[in-house]
């Protein structure tokens, strides 16, 4: 479809002044259809998903038609999540930032409600929040919606799969004063067209056509798995990829838990986000994502919605995606901003008719590839290797060292055995663990007994505690520290290493043996950053207990 330009709308000089600010040049399909439409008042249905910039389709004929004067709700904006109410209220205040006395307030569950209550009671615009606190507003009677010329419901198909269905009947029903509604869904399920055909009048739908919610910038391709591979495959396309930045979707919340301990226990920067994760933990490890202290990000399709990350290096759908159009939603978190990238997706057994739909649907051509073996990953180390000493010989950074080489050639040994016999000994520090026997990463046949790759950490399941040994550390570098929490407190080892490198400038690959046993946890951690570690993390709470932490002086540590 054609798009239109922002002037073709007649904004005010400071809206115009504010998407010119914002880098805007032309309007996405949905805001080309959506805005006007909007700004005269009409009732909408809009068909669109994540990414597409419906924010802004929506965002600025609200902010444009605002009274500043009256400081009363004269918006509401319901949205599924925290993280995607605060994200549209950020987006809101750069669109009215020229606009003065334009007050925007997001308000959602896991903030101080006292908090926001004094907020409202100075008095705010737009509101823009979760349809359980947002009701809670409302019977507490610190929110009033007299005053209201717009409700906009957007991601209107998770807040119904959420479980929002009373609140947002009651928020909407509760509206007496003339309103138009603008209803916002990636998809149209029949909850979606009842809830319109209840709360909105002679509705125009707006419909970002399957051709547009494609994402051709994307190499696409699957690996038929079995299940208990899943893991293991996933740590051998990382490495072979030498991915930086991950994202990873699981279809439940336990699958999200479950994988992140795997990958833990792997060794790698991983951690999860999903529903039942307090909100402070969220925040946390979103920011850590953002900034690049987290290689792998574990996520549920809802608690993905509002991330806005722009480096993504791959999607991959651990678990096939139930709709198809979370299979588009899912890979345009990569390949933004005109870059290119990847997605992979695990197929086990019948899923494979479910990738046959979900190639229809999205109009797109999935490639087969072969599962990485465990040579791919070595062949790999071996590149980078071989590459890294070209770069040292082009360079000649290394001439400092030609008199130790000839000398060794002095003593009957050729050049070729200098430099075999060197290889060998990078090959061995790099690629395996002390101790450890080569080819010890075949796969397994049994899921209890997961692979591990050379010189990462693995799990034992013994029957006193969870171990994850780690070979990096040797014994006068450590100290062994003791936290009051253990298995009666559900604590893994995932949750500590999470809290540590949370809190402190620890990543995962410093941090050694963690035990857990049933009243308490150890961990090895680098002896220097001892005391860093007990002071914040003596600040600090794991699953909401308290962290009470110090260092570990029982014989063998289980006193």
């Amino acid at each position: 479809m054609i798009k239109k330009i922002f002037s073709a709308f007649e904004l005010s000089p400071e809206m115009g002044k504010a998407i010119a600010e914002m880098g805007f040049e032309e309007a996405t399909p949905i805001q080309s259809l959506a805005i006007g439409p909007i700004l005269a008042g009409a009732d909408i249905i809009g068909q669109a998903q994540t990414g597409t910039g419906k924010t802004a389709a929506f965002g600025i004929p609200i902010v444009e038609r605002i009274e500043p004067v009256l400081k009363k709700v004269q918006a509401l904006i319901l949205c599924p999540t925290r993280e995607l109410a605060v994200q549209i209220a950020e987006e809101l205040k750069l669109l009215g930032k020229h606009k003065k006395e334009i007050r925007i307030l997001p308000v959602y569950g896991g903030q101080p409600i006292e908090r926001q209550i004094a907020a409202l009671q100075r008095g705010v615009q737009v509101v823009v929040g979760t349809p359980g606190r947002v009701r809670d507003h409302m019977e507490r009677k610190t929110l009033r919606l007299d005053a209201v010329r717009t409700v906009v419901l957007d991601e209107a198909d998770e807040m119904l799969d959420m479980g929002f269905v009373d609140e947002m009947k009651f928020i909407l029903g509760a509206i007496e004063a003339p309103h138009q509604t603008l209803l916002f869904s990636a998809t149209m399920p029949r909850a979606i067209m009842s809830l319109s055909k209840s709360f909105q009048s002679e509705p125009q739908l707006i419909r970002v056509v399957h051709e547009d919610l494609t994402v051709p910038g994307v190499e696409q391709t699957y690996y038929e798995v079995k299940e208990f591979q899943k893991a293991e495959m996933l740590a051998r396309l990382i490495d072979i990829h030498d991915l930086k930045r991950a994202l990873v979707f699981c279809n439940t919340k336990i699958r999200v838990d479950e994988l992140v301990e795997k990958l833990q226990a792997r060794g790698y920067a991983a951690s999860g986000l999903h529903g039942d994760m307090k909100q402070m933990f969220r925040d946390r490890v979103m920011n850590q994502f953002r900034n690049g202290r987290l290689e792998i990000l574990v996520a549920t399709d809802v608690a993905a919605r509002g991330l806005d990350v722009d480096d993504i290096e791959v999607v991959v759908n651990f678990d096939v995606p139930r709709d198809e159009e979370y299979y588009v939603h899912r890979i345009g978190r990569t390949a933004r901003a005109g870059k290119s990238g990847r997605a992979f997706t695990f197929v086990a057994g019948r899923e494979l008719g479910k990738l046959a739909e979900i190639q229809r649907f999205a109009k797109t051509r999935i490639r087969r590839q072969r599962l990485p073996s465990i040579d791919d990953v070595d062949q790999m180390r071996n590149d980078a290797v071989l590459d890294k000493l070209r770069q040292i010989m082009e360079a000649e950074a290394g001439e400092k060292y030609t008199a130790m080489v000839e000398k060794l050639t002095g003593d009957d040994h050729s050049s070729l055995d200098v430099a075999a016999a060197l290889l060998k000994m990078i090959m061995e520090k790099d690629n395996k663990a002390p101790g450890a026997p080569a080819g010890e990463a075949e796969p397994c046949a049994n899921r209890d007994e997961a692979p591990r790759r050379p010189g990462k950490p693995a799990r034992d399941h013994g029957s006193r505690a969870y171990e994850v040994p780690a070979p990096r550390l040797t014994p006068g570098e450590v100290m062994r520290l003791k936290i009051r929490l253990g298995k009666n407190q559900g604590i893994r080892p995932g949750d500590i290493v999470g809290a540590i490198t949370g809190e402190t400038d620890l990543v995962g690959r410093q941090i050694g043996a963690i035990e857990i046993h049933d009243a308490f946890s150890l961990v090895d951690v680098p002896q220097a950053l001892a005391a860093k570690v007990i002071e914040v993390m003596g600040r600090c709470q794991i699953k909401g207990h308290p962290v009470f932490i110090k260092p570990d002086k029982g014989k063998d540590g289980k006193k």
